[in-house]
């Protein structure tokens, strides 16, 4: 049986849903709820430059996490300096999924910093001021995100666009923080 091009690729059709679902939803509960049993997949493409390593994963189909999927982003987004694991809440990964898909490029994100451990994050606090003290980082609950195609303020509006948690803005050091907290934003 030979099926006709509707003119709209998946992708352009998820990418359709998926903007649907941010414009109409305030709020984090909402915002993916619109994309249940709607032919839903949501992939993450990472890779880090301290560890050399690479994630391309799709971790949700159909309105269910892939467990396994998810463990692997949790590995990815260990504390790279000593290797510990904290389980990263899937909002966060849901926020960074729909930031990229908002952002229409192919290219991975190159991850800064995702969990990081207490000793990790006294460290950095130890050397600069912008370290917070109960960092989300610490939770599981943020990344730090940069992308070589795409402007520090072109990621930041795309992450505000999901209107999910917080985004900071940090220019000088060309990266975008995306958090499952409270929206919130900052930076300039």
């Amino acid at each position: 049986m030979m099926m006709k091009p509707t003119g709209l690729s998946r992708r352009a059709l998820l990418g359709a849903f998926a903007a649907t679902a941010v414009t109409a939803a305030p709020t984090f509960a909402n915002a993916f709820g619109i994309l249940r049993g709607a032919g839903d997949i949501r992939r993450l493409r990472m890779y880090s430059g301290r560890t050399g390593e690479t994630l391309d994963t799709i971790y949700w189909i159909e309105g269910e996490y892939i467990k396994d999927a998810l463990n692997e982003v949790h590995f990815f987004m260990r504390d790279w300096r000593n290797n510990k694991l904290k389980s990263i809440d899937p909002r966060t990964v849901d926020i960074m999924a729909a930031s990229h898909n908002l952002l229409d490029t192919s290219e991975p994100y190159m991850l800064i910093s995702g969990y990081r451990s207490p000793e990790t994050n006294e460290m950095l606090r130890r050397r600069s001021s912008g370290v917070a003290k109960n960092s989300r980082h610490l939770r599981g609950e943020a990344a730090d995100l940069r992308l070589k195609s795409r402007s520090v303020n072109q990621m930041y509006s795309a992450a505000a666009a999901v209107a999910a948690g917080g985004v900071g803005r940090y220019n000088s050091s060309n990266f975008v923080h995306m958090d499952c907290g409270p929206v919130r934003s900052w930076g300039s």
